[in-house]
């Protein structure tokens, strides 16, 4: 039997972390081809998704899929995101979470033969963009959307 990765239960107590503090989960994630995301809020092959109570609906963060329904401009979605294709989760109101290494999704291709892992490996040490909220019910934003909020620092820790 093939030992479960310490990264879901990472997540999910983080997420429950960020919830108890009342600050705000959001996620950022690799996208490929089995990522279930609204295309046009994708930059450099990467998203940043608000899992907030208020921005998500039936939110199930599995060992491997990690679904939910979130409105992007005005429209809901149904987002599903591999536990693989997570980079990071963090509080948006400090930086505070945990990086993670690129893993190999089971997909098999990605939108791009960008190198996203070596983006993706300093991501402890550099500054996160604010992200791109998935919307508390009404409509989501992006970082394009609202250039006028500063970065928030990272205080993100790479987990192998």
């Amino acid at each position: 039997m093939q030992e479960i990765s310490t990264k879901p239960y990472l997540l999910r107590a983080l997420y429950e972390w960020c919830t108890d503090n009342g600050f705000t989960p959001h996620i950022a994630v690799r996208v490929d081809a089995a990522t279930r995301v609204p295309r046009q809020f994708v930059r450099n092959d990467e998203i940043v998704l608000n899992i907030s109570f208020e921005a998500t609906s039936q939110l199930q963060m599995g060992n491997e899929w990690i679904e939910f329904s979130a409105r992007f401009s005005g429209k809901s979605h149904k987002i599903e995101v591999q536990v693989a294709n997570v980079l990071a989760i963090y509080a948006r109101e400090n930086g505070q979470g945990m990086a993670f290494p690129v893993e190999q999704s089971h997909s098999g291709s990605d939108l791009t033969s960008a190198p996203v892992g070596a983006r993706s490996a300093e991501r402890d040490t550099r500054q996160i963009e604010e992200p791109a909220d998935t919307a508390p019910k009404e409509d989501a934003q992006t970082a394009a959307d609202d250039d006028s909020k500063s970065p928030a620092r990272s205080h993100l820790k790479v987990v192998k």
